[in-house]
């Protein structure tokens, strides 16, 4: 039984179970920010396949899904000088989609400072009384 196509629909309800994860626009297309930084959108740029997604990433992350699953995932060269890959929706299922999502998601946190970090404490400064 075939699999059915993920959509752009598929991503944001996937995302949003997320903790931090907002829905927001960016050039006038649906997109998905974590701390106001970006997570994931539809790919806009022409030189993308139909129907793929960008997804913030690491270059190191990024080179070791193309060349585990080059049909799924790709970088064209308007993309490659950003820390994103594209990503073939057709191509990838809900489980590893949702993989991918927690990566980029912590990828997103430590460029923004906040990934793994503990809470601070309150301190209490002492009365001037």
């Amino acid at each position: 039984m075939p699999r059915k196509k993920l959509e752009f629909s598929d991503v944001r309800d996937i995302a949003m179970a997320l903790p931090g994860v907002q829905g927001s626009f960016i050039h006038g297309a649906p997109s998905l920010k974590a701390g106001g930084k970006l997570l994931a959108c539809p790919a806009l740029h022409k030189s993308a396949d139909p129907e793929s997604l960008v997804v913030r990433i690491s270059p190191a992350e990024r080179a070791r899904l193309i060349s585990g699953k080059p049909d799924t995932y790709y970088v064209t060269p308007h993309y490659s000088k950003y820390p994103m890959v594209l990503v073939r929706l057709s191509h990838i299922d809900r489980a590893a989609l949702r993989r991918l999502l927690v990566s980029a998601l912590s990828f997103v946190g430590a460029k923004a400072g906040t990934a793994k970090t503990k809470p601070r404490k309150a301190t209490r400064r002492p009365s001037s009384r």
